[in-house]
């Protein structure tokens, strides 16, 4: 699958490169290529700094006239006028992924005597649980004495790791973003991890959002690791062109088929890497990786292992047997994950009445699989941001005997305002007034205090995303944690 030219028209040494956003990834794309290439153009309308800070048509048909090659920042959809200008002149777009692609150098030999090529990538990607699954992996991988980084959506720009021969391999986050204008990634082994609606503004529909998705199976060498229990992914496998001898395979929370991954009363198995693919012992054997007690440190305030942490574990174990890990070295891994902040983070404990930070909870799935961890009618559920075109009828039904009660934030609360009515007309909803930003959270968490009984959860769990009132997630899982602070 591509989109449009894909090779410019002179070699990367004589392109003049137009470089559009200079974020995060914006900035190690300059970084990389400078000297590279005969010319960089930097382009951002919100940075004083960048080359061209003006973007209307006009600007941009200028622009690509005068280019060979465009590098877009994750956040450029392709309708923008830069993009849509390269795409109708037949200017290739990559994405920094691309570019960290052509760009990668050999290993320099480590204490293990690695080396011999670029670093492979083991990549991952998904509406929910990217972060949790990388890093899960990440751990893993650098518990079996691999020189490893956790990077891309994670944090580390992916072209200033593929630019760094001091690493063994790279545990790889991808959205769907940065996987539209990849076109050549050939992955050592890729997973999705599921796919629910989202980011529908910037793809357009659900279909084109998955295929973006599923681009991350492409030339897959070894694996592709799909969800058994959300069938589109499994379809995303069954469409990619792979090479020759990679395999798909799944895993479930729950017992897994032949050359899968899953769940065994209380152990997690392998039944995909255990054995040759000659041995005869493969279809009535399994290994074992860890048990739910190894993963006991991610339990939820009721005890228990969440459903998608188990998964998420099983896809990571599943990325790390496709790299040739042992199956100790995947449970010692596992035992030393610790998460990030701002999912499903206990911030304190007052009045019997525990308050959770899941800032990162950004869409209607993710927030789903938040609620899906506490008793029945035991949540005051603080929710609400920028839907991003998506809806919340299926979230709302599926998680409303969750709820003791909603605290609605957000600049555009009449969303999900208007499905709980739909669906959950009997859950006491309280709508705080967006006017001050400054003072959101702080009077979200008081309502919500008022409407918890002891042995309830506050939750934050928005679905939704926080630029409409905070500067990222992490704002506004910080602003949630001063305010429950701050609670005499």
């Amino acid at each position: 699958m591509t989109h449009g030219v894909v090779e410019p028209r002179v070699p990367l040494a004589d392109a003049r490169v137009v470089v559009a956003g200079l974020g995060v990834s914006g900035r190690a794309v300059v970084a990389a290529l400078a000297g590279r290439v005969a010319s960089l153009v930097t382009v951002d309308a919100n940075t004083p700094d960048a080359d061209v800070t003006e973007v209307s048509d006009d600007v941009s048909r200028g622009l690509i006239g005068r280019c060979d090659l465009v590098v877009a920042s994750p956040g450029w959809a392709p309708s923008s006028p830069l993009l849509a200008a390269a795409l109708a002149a037949g200017v290739p777009v990559w994405s920094e992924v691309e570019l960290a692609w052509r760009l990668r150098v050999d290993r320099a030999p480590g204490e293990r005597g690695l080396g011999l090529g670029p670093a492979p990538w083991l990549a991952v990607t998904g509406t929910n649980g990217k972060t949790t699954t990388v890093e899960m992996l990440d751990t893993i991988l650098r518990t079996a004495g691999l020189r490893s980084a956790a990077v891309g959506n994670v944090g580390r720009p992916v072209v200033e790791a593929a630019l760094d021969p001091a690493l063994d391999v790279l545990a790889v986050e991808l959205s769907s973003f940065q996987l539209h204008f990849t076109h050549t990634m050939s992955v050592q082994a890729g997973a999705v991890l599921n796919v629910a609606p989202d980011h529908l503004d910037w793809h357009g529909s659900l279909d084109a959002y998955a295929a973006d998705k599923g681009r991350i199976f492409e030339r897959a060498q070894v694996a592709c690791v799909y969800n058994a229990a959300d069938r589109r992914t499994e379809a995303l496998v069954l469409e990619a062109d792979v090479v020759e001898g990679a395999r798909a395979v799944g895993f479930a929370v729950g017992a897994p088929g032949p050359g899968d991954l899953g769940l065994i009363e209380d152990v997690l198995v392998d039944r995909a890497f255990h054995a040759p693919a000659g041995d005869p012992s493969r279809r009535s054997h399994a290994a074992e990786l860890a048990t739910l007690a190894d993963l006991q440190h991610l339990a939820g305030a009721d005890g228990v292992v969440p459903g998608h942490v188990v998964a998420n574990a099983l896809a990571a174990a599943a990325l790390a047997r496709a790299h040739g890990v042992s199956a100790r070295a995947v449970r010692d891994g596992l035992r030393a994950f610790r998460p990030g902040e701002h999912r499903i983070q206990l911030v304190r404990v007052l009045d019997e009445v525990a308050y959770v930070n899941d800032s990162k909870a950004t869409n209607a799935h993710a927030a789903a699989a938040s609620l899906a961890g506490f008793a029945h009618g035991t949540v005051v559920w603080v929710a609400g941001g920028l839907a991003k075109g998506a809806v919340y009828d299926d979230l709302v039904r599926l998680r409303a005997d969750r709820l003791r009660a909603v605290v609605l934030i957000g600049a555009d609360q009449a969303p999900l305002a208007d499905t709980l009515a739909r669906h959950a007309p009997q859950v006491p909803v309280v709508v705080v007034d967006p006017g001050d930003t400054g003072s959101v959270m702080r009077r979200a968490v008081a309502h919500a205090r008022t409407l918890a009984q002891p042995g309830d959860t506050v939750l934050l769990a928005p679905a939704g995303a926080s630029q409409d009132q905070f500067r990222s997630y992490a704002h506004r899982g910080e602003e949630f944690a001063e305010a429950v602070r701050g609670l005499a």
